[in-house]
């Protein structure tokens, strides 16, 4: 079966400088029926003015993948790593028993347009670690290009849970299967655009829930940027 988390039904905070949207509950949004799905607690959809960002904070035990679609994110950690983050670019920070960072944006122009996705992990209190990739809009047209999972596969980031997390493109014709195993199951997040996705003609920012079925079908897209996430 599968269920359609329509855009609009999502939690929505607008700070300011700071607005986003939560597929799942988070912060001052909370709703029962969405909190988590497996192991995947967040996707965040954040927009972050010009100059403006998130000051140094703090993260525990959690899978944070920052995948940007628009802009520019500078990031920095007590861990000594500062870095920028660009369209295509997949930074994963495993938090571990404790880690301080921030992230702003730069720019005194451009809006940063991207998710904040967190992944519950399977081993508590690790070593902090940093890690950041880039991928090309050719790795992803017309297919589902592994960006992260648990053992780093294909070039993908590393994270500590046995989810594997693709990002495609898709125009026209073009077409992706991903086959589930018999106790798997799948998220799919537009991020831009529109998709049909197992039969459901999906909208940016719309979800998909799938459970107890085989495979996950992308099709007929239209300027589509889509993540799908393959969960325990």
């Amino acid at each position: 079966m599968h269920t359609v988390r329509r855009s609009h039904e999502r939690g929505h905070a607008d700070h300011g400088w700071l607005k986003s949207y939560h597929s799942f509950s988070f912060a001052n949004y909370y709703d029962p029926e969405h909190v988590s799905f497996g192991p995947l607690r967040v996707i965040n959809e954040d927009r972050v003015a010009p100059g403006a960002g998130f000051d140094t904070h703090g993260h525990r035990d959690m899978e944070i993948i920052s995948y940007v679609l628009e802009g520019e994110l500078a990031h920095r950690d007590s861990l000594g790593n500062g870095s920028v983050i660009r369209a295509g670019d997949v930074q994963r920070m495993s938090a571990g028993r404790g880690v301080l960072h921030s992230e702003f944006n730069n720019s005194q122009t451009d809006t940063v347009h991207f998710l904040q996705i967190w992944i519950l992990p399977d081993v508590l209190g690790i070593e902090p670690e940093y890690e950041q990739k880039s991928y090309t809009p050719e790795e992803k047209r017309g297919r589902l290009r592994l960006i992260a999972s648990r053992e780093g596969a294909d070039g993908s980031v590393r994270i500590h849970q046995d989810a594997r997390v693709y990002a495609g493109l898709f125009d026209g014709d073009e077409r992706a299967e991903l086959t589930l195993a018999r106790d798997r199951r799948a998220y799919v997040h537009v991020a831009r655009g529109s998709i049909v996705a197992n039969g459901e003609a999906l909208q940016v920012g719309d979800g998909l829930k799938v459970t107890g079925e085989t495979s996950v079908t992308l099709e007929r897209g239209a300027g589509a940027e889509v993540l799908v996430f393959d969960l325990p």
